[in-house]
């Protein structure tokens, strides 16, 4: 019995030693606990107010419409197919494109400008998709936007001949896509009277600075005449280098009488004295000193 009781001591000590070992195993390998907290995005604030613009609005390049931000402050540019978009930079609704996030998810704060799906053009045999821009010749630029084609000019360049040019015309020029205004000296213009002058007025005299309506007549505009008549007075001609232009005048108010029964009236200068002397650059034309005028070429358009 000696011999038998270490080997059941040792037993028992080993019953004891494996079940504290599974503990652990089983310790170990428990799977982590998840922490609770999760991380908080600011998001950017692209508005600002009270709005903050620039004295002048941009000037945008041809064909990009001018719109006003999408914070409803500022007049922009708005942005072009392929550009980044923003709440505030918004893109060319007048083209058919919108802003799409997709790509920045989870955020959707900058987007690309994307066409809005719309029908494409047929020009000229050939077809476009919706938004493509392209030339069909050297003068235009055009976009095709849901079927139908616009189109920009690309000669905007050349300049209007000045008024004293004579005879002035476009000529195609080698190698040149755009036109360009040449004047034809050849061609020497006569004086002609106007219309309503029969002659410089007295023989002997070269000018006749005031003509005025022999009888009393109405005015009239877009179908509806004056409810009296006048005898106004217009500025004469002269037949050498002189041109006559108003001296003094007055501002007068007309009352017109429509065939449909309505009545409105408008304000016309009256002319009372003219002066004639030689500072034309074109006699005759009143409108000459016009060309020193760097916005001309806007008027003579």
């Amino acid at each position: 019995m000696r011999w038998i009781l270490p080997w059941l001591f040792v037993i028992s000590s080993g019953l004891q030693v494996f079940p504290q070992n599974a503990i652990t195993t089983v310790t170990t390998t428990s799977p982590p606990v998840i922490s609770s907290v999760t991380e908080v995005y600011t998001r950017t604030q692209y508005c600002k107010w009270p709005c903050e613009c620039p004295a002048t609005a941009p000037l945008c390049p041809s064909g990009v419409s001018l719109l006003t931000d999408g914070c409803e402050c500022c007049k922009m540019c708005a942005k072009q197919i392929g550009e980044n978009c923003t709440e505030v930079d918004i893109c060319d609704t007048h083209r058919g494109l919108y802003c799409d996030y997709s790509r920045d998810a989870p955020r959707y704060e900058i987007g690309v400008c994307a066409q809005i799906s719309g029908v494409g053009c047929l020009l000229n045999g050939i077809r476009y998709n919706n938004g493509e821009s392209f030339q069909p010749n050297c003068k235009y630029n055009c976009t095709c936007i849901n079927g139908d084609v616009g189109c920009i000019p690309l000669c905007t360049d050349s300049k209007p001949p000045l008024v004293w040019c004579p005879n002035p015309k476009q000529i195609k020029v080698k190698g040149e896509c755009c036109e360009e205004w040449a004047c034809d000296y050849s061609k020497k213009p006569r004086k002609t009277s106007a219309r309503h002058i029969s002659s410089a007025g007295k023989p002997g005299k070269k000018c006749l600075a005031v003509y005025r309506e022999e009888a009393p007549m109405n005015y009239t505009l877009s179908g509806c005449t004056s409810k009296i008549r006048y005898r106004p007075k217009y500025c004469g001609l002269c037949l050498d280098e002189r041109c006559c232009s108003p001296y003094k005048s007055k501002t007068i108010e007309v009352n017109f009488h429509c065939p449909d029964g309505t009545d409105f009236s408008r304000k016309i200068m009256w002319i009372n004295a003219c002066f004639c002397n030689l500072s034309c650059k074109n006699p005759n034309d009143i409108f000459a000193d016009l060309a020193h005028f760097h916005d001309y070429s806007e008027i003579a358009n």
